[in-house]
């Protein structure tokens, strides 16, 4: 999938997705009201029919305009214009309820006119359920009205919640699809990094196996000729560079191999007492004999150090892949620095070179998989993107941490911290 419809895709979900969460907000919303309304009005029908049982019971008029106010979200006051008995109003306010099938949690309390205060009633939960919520004793007043009741309703919102448990439900599941159509994206994106790395893995090793192969071809066509079995030094010649690039050759399949052998089986390591000094040297001898650079490798290695316990093979090839970085990235007159220092109970070795460094954001991923940092069309430092990889996984398989410190013009350090 080309960038253009990736980024043509994650804009479309992002759209898609912006888009259905506002509609499905919206339409809840709108229902949350439609369902409050409905049950304001269902409960301002009940409190009507009981102000008019009441006033039938009491011989009494109802006033002209509607008795029932409501003076908040659970709150209602009704007016009676006539003396109110405890009882009777509850037991109308039972039925009532019950006739119209709504089954609420509410309290009541009565106005009494003469001591200007609320006397609380009671609290009526609903059908089969204990009192959940703590009653109000101190219901508030209402100026206008002379003898009226005051009614509140504590779980008015649960009652609505209940009533859209379908419209909840349905937002669950496009909550659930909007999250894996998320997570597709997501994957997406993904899968196309690592096409991207695998891309550029593939062109890297075409580079990296095309110089040797390319060496052997030439070689082996001198060797060939007739007239060479006549200068035999320059046979031997051609007979080295034909080996060397061999085994160059198979040095580069070895690398991809091994990470395949440890990505499949994991690491295994053979666990021994390891002088990290003495392991350090050859290495570094090595590293000076064969880059063909002039290179300055110091070695300032602390006396103290002792033993490390460690696989003596990946140590060794997490100093070399370390060395190699350096060599690579430290231009035509590297020089690099590998330190150990005992601190505490810990040992330390940190391997440092003068090259252009690696610019904050591509630190954290120097130890990708197949990553390399960016340089354009420009192939000229040669590698699979794996030496990293292999020595960031091979120091947590022996429980050690690796980190990176470099300024863009200064150089890098890699340090290692080998528990003992």
């Amino acid at each position: 999938m080309k960038h253009n419809q990736v980024r043509f895709v994650i804009l479309f979900g992002t759209i898609a997705i912006i888009a259905i969460f506002t509609i499905q907000v919206y339409w809840l919303l709108k229902a949350w009201n439609m369902n409050e309304k409905q049950i304001n009005e269902t409960i301002s029908i009940v409190l009507n029919n009981v102000a008019h049982k009441m006033c039938l019971y009491n011989q009494s008029v109802l006033p002209q305009e509607n008795p029932v106010s409501q003076l908040s979200s659970n709150y209602f006051v009704v007016n009676i214009n006539s003396m109110v008995d405890a009882n009777i109003l509850e037991y109308y306010l039972k039925t009532e309820f019950s006739r119209v099938g709504l089954d609420v949690d509410y309290e009541y309390a009565i106005y009494d006119c003469h001591n200007d205060k609320m006397v609380y009633g009671n609290y009526i939960p609903r059908q089969g359920v204990n009192k959940s919520i703590s009653p109000s004793t101190n219901l508030p007043k209402y100026s206008e009205f002379l003898y009226y009741f005051g009614i509140r309703f504590p779980s008015i919102q649960n009652t609505v919640i209940s009533n859209m448990t379908i419209w909840l439900i349905l937002s669950g599941i496009l909550l659930a699809l909007v999250l894996f159509f998320s997570y597709s994206i997501l994957v997406i994106f993904k899968q196309k990094q690592f096409s991207e790395l695998q891309k550029d893995f593939i062109n890297n090793m075409t580079h990296e196996f095309k110089t040797p192969i390319s060496s052997i071809s030439i070689s082996a066509d001198v060797i060939t000729q007739s007239s060479i079995t006549g200068d035999p030094e320059r046979l031997s010649t051609y007979g080295k560079i034909v080996k060397q690039e061999a085994t160059r050759l198979n040095t580069l399949v070895e690398k991809v191999l091994q990470i395949a052998r440890i990505e499949k089986k994991g690491f295994e390591l053979k666990w021994e007492e390891v002088d990290l000094n003495a392991l350090i040297m050859p290495v570094v001898d090595s590293c000076r004999s064969n880059s063909g650079k002039d290179i300055k490798v110091h070695a300032i290695l602390s006396p103290n150090v002792g033993k490390v316990f460690a696989d003596p093979v990946h140590l060794t090839n997490i100093i070399y892949n370390l060395l190699d970085n350096a060599l690579k990235y430290g231009g035509e007159h590297p020089v690099i620095t590998v330190r150990t220092v005992r601190e505490k109970r810990n040992t330390i070795l940190k391997i440092s070179d003068n090259g252009p460094g690696i610019p904050l954001a591509f630190q954290s991923k120097v130890f990708r998989k197949f990553y390399r940092i960016p340089t354009g069309n420009v192939h000229d430092i040669k590698g699979f993107g794996l030496g990293l990889y292999y020595v960031r996984n091979t120091c947590r398989a022996h429980g050690w941490q690796i980190s990176l410190a470099s300024d863009p013009g200064h150089g890098c350090t890699f340090t290692i911290l080998l528990n003992r």
